[in-house]
């Protein structure tokens, strides 16, 4: 019988342990299916906002601009000859590089910053490369809302020239006038060179999942540990006590 053991301060201490272990892989679980559960929500939201059908930017009012972010958008125009920027530590495929962020002026409206695509950085991060020039005249960019960053503690202090540290309106070079966010470039006519289209990211819950999975197994292992434990030493327990009983009974004879 496991339950006299239970009443031994080793066997209750223990327990304890076990007891406070699974409630915490509990908890850690049900973090991971909120976690899952957001996740999934962001997926549905992002791949609402790509299925919508494009629109021209200047339709959008100033609370659409703050909520839809990638929403498929249009804008016509033609960039400004200066300035061009990049935004530095922006990895694709496992190699550092630049966001190159261009200030397009459309037919109405305020100026568009325009993430025209991804460039790799140069032999250090104190080099800025040289960007590759925009297309010249009018130009139709159809691409995906996007919010500005938080331009961090230090902003653009100590960076080399032509370098920011976050698309932000406080680190971008002042050209009057600007949306309230920006637009990651998808397509291009006239089409562009020299830089890479920044891909959509994938949005996945599914590791979330499996994390919420793994704690719950890590809480049956211990609860099935415990139980394995516990009962291996009433076991051996009974069977020292038989063994005693019958050693009484051989020497009583």
């Amino acid at each position: 019988m496991i339950w006299p053991l239970l009443r031994t301060r080793r066997w209750l201490a223990f327990t304890i342990v076990v007891i406070v272990t699974i409630v915490g892989f509990g908890l850690l679980s049900h973090w991971q299916w909120s976690r899952a559960e957001l996740r999934r929500q962001e997926r549905i939201d992002f791949q609402a906002a790509l299925s919508a059908n494009p629109v021209p930017i200047s339709t959008l009012t100033a609370p659409q601009l703050a909520a839809e972010e990638w929403r498929a958008v249009t804008v016509r125009g033609r960039y400004l000859p200066d300035p061009q920027v990049g935004v530095r530590k922006r990895p694709l495929e496992a190699r550092n590089g630049f966001w190159v962020m261009t200030a397009l002026q459309p037919d109405q409206g305020p100026v568009v910053w325009i993430n025209r695509g991804w460039l790799p950085a140069g032999e250090d991060a104190l080099t800025t490369p040289t960007f590759p020039a925009p297309p010249a005249g009018d130009v139709q960019v159809d691409g995906y809302l996007r919010a500005f960053e938080a331009p961090g503690d230090q902003g653009n202090t100590g960076l080399p020239a032509g370098q920011i540290a976050a698309p932000s309106p406080m680190l971008l070079p002042a050209v009057g006038q600007s949306l309230d966010a920006f637009v990651q470039l998808a397509t291009s006519d006239p089409a562009q060179v020299g830089l890479i289209a920044v891909p959509l990211p994938e949005i996945d819950e599914s590791r979330n999942v499996s994390y919420a999975i793994q704690w719950l197994l890590f809480a049956a292992v211990a609860m099935a540990g415990w139980y394995f434990f516990i009962r291996r030493e009433a076991v051996e327990d009974a069977q020292r006590r038989d063994s005693a009983l019958a050693n009484d009974g051989t020497d009583g004879a």
